[in-house]
């Protein structure tokens, strides 16, 4: 496919469609030519960034391109980690961070109408004031919920509450020539011909572009408790995450971390948080669980029931946290783990593969022994309750050649990424693929499967305009 690019005709246009808020040359900022992913080789700045209000312009702005044969990048808060709303090739990027209105609630039927720019924090606070929850919580509380419905983003609480898929009851999307499509509704089940909002979800922008979304809400959790529970080895804290579920215990989040990732952690928060030893016994590992209750009674007995599957399994003891100040202290050093790495470590890369848990402890040793023998530095953290690992690696030479550690970086995960196929897991859990990891996917599903993932993609997209390159490499 030959791809153009917009000329001063087609930004007249397009000026027309959204006045004011069409930007070009040195006016686009620099941010819109990267997203947060670890490694970024260059910048991909667009030839045009529109702001978007409405479906409307949306559905103009996408006509105009096809017309004319140019790229189309749909693009929310940025905070993707795999380079899925960088504009790769050019063309337009359609902001859509502006239509970031909640729309309205149907409590009766437990339903919220948002536009895709909303934030995921707004979100959940709004809800919050009106007596329901929205429970999906990814690590960037400040995402568009169009952005995680993209990549159905997951986060600590989908171990009990499920990922972004399973809150999403409808939507409008605007395929590449323009056309506005509702998929869906707001009904709680359906059989109803093939599901293209879960074939949407997880998309990332390159079947459609969504402009509104009426997603599930619940009931909320009003007591809520976390344990840290402290092990001298990972293979028993693994272990140890399955129990807590088959206890019947409902968690709501299941973390791990090591003792080297936390000690790494507390050095970059500059503050000591959890114990290093027990009884003069080095811990190993951390399993860091929270739960959530509708009333006090009944999280007097899960409190009580988690203690004792805890010690149960292995876990030299457990520290209780029961206030809220409490809880936000020791969950924050989970929450830093990533910004620990990015303040250490300017130049680094990560996966976020997904394996069925038994597997987790082998696969991380192997993670780390490969670390070791290729001469990079590893460090893991993830959702031990889903089987969700978050692996980084970075330079151990801080002078390193950034060539270098790309393709050292490249060989690491293709080996990570063989042997999570070779064990029943997927390359990602809840990241996505955009450009960085396209080329992966390929090696991880084959081409059988990848030539049918082309054909879908013809179907809503026949000239491949929208978002190309994402999760599909370009042929």
């Amino acid at each position: 496919m030959a791809y153009n690019q917009p000329t001063p005709e087609v930004i007249e246009k397009l000026k027309s469609i959204a006045p004011g808020r069409v930007y070009t040359g040195a006016d686009i900022k620099e941010d819109y030519g990267h997203d947060e992913m670890p490694v970024v080789e260059k910048q991909y700045l667009p030839a045009v960034v529109v702001e978007v209000l409405t479906t409307e312009e949306v559905s103009a702005i996408c006509k105009l391109c096809y017309e004319n044969d140019i790229p189309i990048v749909p693009r929310g808060a940025g905070t993707g980690l795999s380079g899925g709303c960088v504009a790769t090739l050019g063309g337009v990027i359609i902001d859509t961070t502006k239509m970031n209105k909640i729309l309205g609630y149907d409590l009766p039927n437990f339903v919220v109408r948002v536009q895709p720019g909303v934030l995921v924090n707004d979100l959940a606070e709004d809800a919050a004031a009106h007596g329901v929850a929205y429970p999906p919580e990814p690590g960037e509380k400040f995402a568009t919920v169009g952005g995680n419905v993209a990549t159905n983003a997951g986060g600590m609480k989908a171990v009990k509450y499920g990922c972004t898929r399973d809150y999403v009851r409808a939507m409008t999307v605007v395929l590449p020539d323009g056309q506005v499509m509702k998929f869906g509704a707001e009904v709680a089940k359906t059989s109803t011909g093939y599901n293209l909002v879960h074939l949407m979800i997880g998309s990332e922008g390159t079947l459609g572009i969504i402009t509104e979304l009426s997603l599930k809400v619940v009931s909320p959790m009003s007591k809520t408790a976390s344990f840290l529970a402290l092990f001298p080895n990972l293979e028993s804290c693994i272990e140890c995450a399955s129990k807590i579920r088959l206890a019947g215990l409902a968690p709501q989040s299941i973390e791990y971390m090591d003792r080297y990732t936390v000690t790494s952690i507390e050095k970059y928060m500059d503050k000591v948080s959890y114990p290093a030893e027990v009884d003069g016994e080095p811990i190993g590992a951390y399993l860091l669980v929270a739960f959530d209750t509708a009333t006090e009674e009944e999280m007097d007995t899960i409190m009580e029931n988690a203690a004792e599957t805890f010690v149960d399994n292995g876990a030299m003891d457990v520290m209780v946290y029961d206030t809220p100040e409490s809880i936000r202290t020791v969950w924050s050093v989970r929450a830093n783990a990533m910004e620990s790495i990015s303040a250490n470590h300017p130049v680094s890369d990560e996966c976020d593969i997904v394996l069925p848990i038994p597997e987790m402890p082998a696969y991380i040793k192997y993670a780390n022994e490969l670390g070791k023998e290729m001469n990079l530095g590893v460090r893991n953290c993830g959702h031990a309750g889903d089987g969700n690992v978050h692996v980084n690696t970075y330079p151990l030479d801080a002078d390193c050649d950034l060539a270098k550690f790309m393709a050292d970086s490249d060989e690491f995960l293709k080996k990570l990424y063989d042997y999570a196929t070779e064990h029943g897991g997927q390359m990602s859990g809840e990241h996505g693929i955009g450009y960085a990891k396209a080329p992966y996917l390929v090696q991880t599903l084959g081409p059988d499967v990848i030539a049918l993932m082309r054909r879908i993609k013809l179907a809503f997209d026949p000239k491949g305009l929208l978002n190309p390159g994402k999760v599909l490499p370009l042929e």
